[in-house]
């Protein structure tokens, strides 16, 4: 194990550490899960904000990490893409 992973494990430990550890880690599954739509459609950001009504540079924000979208942003570019967005809760790892 790496000093990254030990200083992660130890910090874990902290609740409120833990609370925006996990919030930052659902934003960056948001925005990998859109970049990867997006180039498996071909498309660049202009395009599918044509196609879902949402500004390009909003969708530069989401893709970056550097705003959390609404769910009604997700279902507009889910259409864009021509996809459905769906959305699961799944156990926690930490009970």
């Amino acid at each position: 194990m790496n000093d990254l992973h030990k200083y992660l494990e130890k910090q874990m430990k902290n609740p409120e550490f833990r609370a925006e550890h996990e919030a930052a880690r659902i934003e960056f599954e948001v925005a990998k899960a859109l970049i990867e739509a997006r180039i498996s459609m071909n498309m660049t950001q202009q395009e599918l904000a044509e196609r879902s009504g949402i500004r390009q540079s909003n969708i530069s924000r989401i893709e970056s990490g550097n705003c959390s979208p609404t769910v009604a942003t997700l279902q507009l570019l889910a259409k864009g893409l021509g996809k459905q967005l769906s959305i699961n809760f799944i156990p926690s790892k930490n009970k």
